[in-house]
């Protein structure tokens, strides 16, 4: 009679070891089969999806031996990582960003006080045709998002393909348009980067079909997790409510008292609370998307645990990390704002024109650190610095520096916003023009109009598209971290990422 016993292993690994005691000679046979780990699926007591191996398995260093070199180099740089503990994560930000917010709300809501009292009621951007003016930009934005999310769900190498195409037309665009006007410095150097956007779209043309994997693999993430949609709704409605409130004493504050340092405060606080919102919708779907890349039963459904667990890991424990990151971003785009404003200035001119597009450079490089370092927070926990440092040294000892350089998928996203922009922008154009009182103004109604409405259309739309965004980044920081847990839980999505990354990165292992 045959005596079975099965030993469990980490990484969902069994052997059974089959031993016949009638018969001493018979040979051991140990049979090795993969099965559901409980701590990895959620059913047992822990259901941290994110353990190491060397904390589910103490012994499991003499395994890695058995394993292939894909497996392996998963497995070694999977003990460096682990779900950190609930602590609150650089909580001074946190509680910087709470005290500035507080005294903005006093600042202005004592200016538009004053206004009233005043009886100043002839300010056309306080007026209430103004403010339904704003809400019907913001709902088109909505209607028009959501519509493109569908379109990207049905066609991801085509949208890939044609936000390639929109990039280098309207480049080709702006250089015409810059020698028509006789800006030949401008028409010359939009020609060169035109050449140069053309020569990068034929070397990444091979490279669609892997980016549109990535595409349709987050779309399938956020699709079993709707609840997403919801998150960035609601940051979308506090965004127009703070852009309202926030407009309401921009003016009055600025006609009251001609301050640069004031003007920059108030710049900063916008940009500050704008980026915060965005960012915590991109550590919440971080967050949730990991779950359903190594936990899916934990991630399916409308408003599922992993939503709400995310959300509520974002908006406390890593919700200092999130003001920090945001921080930087929102003083140098106030400085930019700024130094445009300052362009004004014809003595100066060539002067602010080098510090706009250094500071430009500088936003660019710490906007690309966050992106990256803000998937670590959501799904780890990690502080700020220490998310940017491990997520960067994942890629370099991947050797996959060049391919997050190489995201093509960012450019559908800002096609997208800038399309839903330029729509609204329409939009407003055409009711100014209907109404020309709508925005209190004499005369550029429809100039103005178009502005107000390409900068809501665009903002909102942002802050929608960063989820599908935020999960990308996450299946790219997980694909390359965790494979093998991809194959297990989305074998289908996974070959074809597989069939893809081959065709496009034949040089590079997974």
């Amino acid at each position: 009679m045959n005596h079975k016993l099965k030993i469990t292993l980490s990484k969902g690994l069994t052997l059974q070891v089959t031993m016949n005691p009638s018969n001493a000679s018979t040979p051991i046979i140990v049979q090795g089969t993969a099965v559901p780990n409980p701590n990895q699926f959620g059913n047992g007591e822990n259901k941290n999806p994110y353990h190491n191996v060397a904390e589910t398995n103490p012994h499991s260093e003499n395994l890695i031996g058995n394993f292939n070199e894909e497996e392996q180099n998963t497995i070694q740089y999977g003990q460096q990582q682990q779900q950190q503990p609930k602590q609150y994560k650089d909580g001074i930000w946190a509680v910087a960003f709470i005290v500035h917010l507080l005294g903005m709300f006093v600042l202005i809501g004592m200016n538009i006080t004053v206004n009233e009292d005043g009886g100043d009621g002839g300010n056309g951007i306080a007026s209430v045709s103004f403010l339904l003016f704003l809400a019907e930009l913001l709902l088109l934005s909505a209607i028009l998002s959501s519509f493109t999310i569908s379109l990207m769900m049905k066609f991801p190498t085509e949208m890939i393909k044609v936000a390639l195409i929109f990039s280098t037309v309207l480049l080709l665009l702006i250089s015409i348009s810059g020698f028509i006007m006789g800006d030949v410095l401008s028409g010359g150097l939009c020609l060169l980067f035109f050449v140069i956007t053309c020569c990068y779209v034929k070397a990444v043309w091979s490279r669609i079909p892997f980016a549109a994997t990535n595409l349709n693999t987050a779309l399938t993430a956020i699709r079993s997790n709707m609840g997403l949609a919801v998150i960035a709704y609601i940051m979308m409605f506090v965004a127009f409510s703070w852009s309202c409130f926030w407009l309401l004493g921009f003016a009055n504050l600025l006609s009251a008292n001609n301050n640069p340092g004031l003007l920059f405060l108030l710049l900063l606080s916008f940009y500050w609370v704008q980026q915060v919102l965005s960012n915590t919708v991109h550590v919440t779907t971080a967050g949730t998307v990991g779950t359903w890349w190594f936990v899916p039963g934990e991630a399916n459904g409308c408003w599922s645990s992993a939503i709400r667990d995310s959300f509520c890991r974002a908006t406390s424990y890593s919700f200092g990390s999130i003001c920090l990151g945001s921080l930087v971003v929102a003083v140098v785009q106030a400085l930019r704002a700024l130094s445009h404003q300052a362009r004004q200035n014809e003595d100066c001119q060539i002067l602010f024109c080098l510090v706009e597009c250094i500071l430009a450079c500088i936003q660019d490089i710490v906007e690309y650190f966050n992106k990256w370092a803000y998937v670590y927070v959501g799904l780890y926990g990690f502080d700020y610095v220490t998310a940017g440092k491990n997520v960067i040294q994942l890629f370099q000892q991947k050797g996959w520096t060049v391919i997050i350089a190489d995201d093509l998928t960012d450019r559908v996203l800002m096609m997208v916003s800038m399309c839903v922009g330029i729509i609204t922008g329409l939009t407003g154009l055409a009711l100014s023009l209907w109404d020309p009182n709508i925005l209190g103004l004499e005369e550029n109604s429809g100039l103005a109009g178009f502005f107000v409405g390409f900068v809501v259309g665009f903002l909102f739309c942002s802050i929608l598209m960063s989820i599908v965004g935020s999960a990308i980044n996450t299946v790219i920081v997980c694909f390359a971290e965790s494979p093998a847990e991809f194959e297990a839980n989305h074998s289908q999505l996974s070959a074809e990422m597989r069939s893809s990354w081959m065709s496009a990165w034949p040089e590079l292992s997974i």
